[in-house]
């Protein structure tokens, strides 16, 4: 009845919920830094625009994204009919595969690495070609290595989601280049905004120079709408023509478009959670050395900690407190936490829990 490779794919198993534990465990407390949200959420201008909408919930949305993506086009720099929007951009990653993989052909992907990449070339009968992390980052002379007549995409999670750490400028511009252009290069920049390292490259920089380039970006991170589901692709307009095609008609809905556009005009609300996660993480990396503990240092909005035992286990307790984290067995990294950034007294929650903990 099922095809056969449904049975190779495992579901996506998302952080718990703050109801289900308060459920589960009869806590009325609960802190949660388990999914890499913005703590701060949207906008109180995202909130006002989402309440003066409320009306219009019993029409279509448009399913061109228009005004959106007028917006995104001046702000970046492109065309609109560069631009597709997706129900987060992890939607966009199954229009990606289905457009470019057929039965047999493979993708190269990091390992650990957002798990959604190898789920979608798997789902088109595609071969994932995973390969470990080099110093916990992407090994790019090894996805060169691994480059034949078969491959179609290659993925590139920069930052790196569950590590945080980023390819370089250099690094990345060179790897592109020595890519066959018939070869689709995926650079997923979900946490872009949080940075401002020179080394870290926007990779839209190079669209005009490599067509087989595709962008992807999200407003569930620092712009705090991960619930109402926004990311788009920005690539050349043959790419994205092709990638419509797949598009179901109505993707994304009115008030996630609504919601996006005026999250976009919001530079204060950005400049407050890029802040507060440079705090976070500064206090986390000082606690964690405190306590012995080595980390990876991130570029994203969380931090993976080796707590040097069962992460599992350590997961376990810490959700008797009231904290959900995520455990890094999920990863095959057995003794890590990946641990978000959140508001300060939630950090402080979660360093006294893991004290105790430990």
């Amino acid at each position: 009845m099922f095809r056969e490779v449904i049975n190779t794919i495992s579901p996506y198993i998302p952080g718990k919920p703050i109801s289900e534990v308060k459920r589960e465990l009869g806590l009325e407390k609960v802190i949660k830094l388990a999914s890499n949200e913005n703590p701060l959420g949207p906008s109180q201008n995202v909130k006002k625009a989402l309440m003066q909408n409320l009306d219009e919930l019993g029409i279509y949305p448009d399913g061109n994204c228009t005004e959106l993506k007028l917006k995104l086009s001046k702000k970046l720099g492109v065309k609109p009919s560069q631009i597709l929007i997706g129900a987060g951009s992890d939607e966009i990653t199954q229009f990606i595969a289905a457009v470019f993989i057929n039965p047999g052909d493979n993708a190269i992907m990091a390992k650990p690495s957002f798990p959604r990449y190898e789920t979608v070339t798997k789902v088109m009968g595609g071969v994932p070609i995973e390969l470990p992390l080099k110093d916990f980052t992407h090994d790019l002379q090894a996805f060169y290595d691994n480059i034949n007549e078969k491959t179609k995409v290659i993925w590139i999670c920069n930052p790196n989601n569950p590590t945080g750490t980023i390819v370089t400028r250099k690094e990345l511009y060179e790897f592109i280049k020595s890519v066959p252009s018939h070869i689709a290069v995926v650079v997923d920049q979900a946490y872009k905004e949080y940075i401002d390292d020179p080394e870290y490259p926007d990779a839209l920089e190079w669209l005009n120079e490599f067509g087989n380039l595709i962008v992807l970006q999200t407003f569930s991170k620092i712009y705090g709408l991960a619930a109402l589901r926004v990311g788009y692709a920005i690539a050349s307009e043959d790419i994205i023509e092709k990638l419509n095609r797949v598009r179901p008609p109505f993707n994304v809905n009115h008030l996630a478009q609504i919601a996006a556009s005026v999250a976009l005009d919001d530079e204060e609300h950005i400049k407050k959670a890029k802040e507060l996660n440079k705090k976070s993480l500064e206090f986390f990396y000082k606690s964690f050395e405190q306590m012995g503990l080595p980390y990876i240092k991130s570029y994203g909005n969380f931090v993976m900690v080796d707590v040097k035992k069962d992460a599992v286990e350590v997961f376990k307790k810490l959700l008797l407190k009231g904290i959900i984290v995520r455990p890094g067995d999920i990863f095959e990294m057995p003794t890590y936490l990946r641990v978000t950034t959140g508001l300060e007294s939630d950090n402080m929650g979660f360093i006294m829990a893991l004290k105790e903990v430990l």
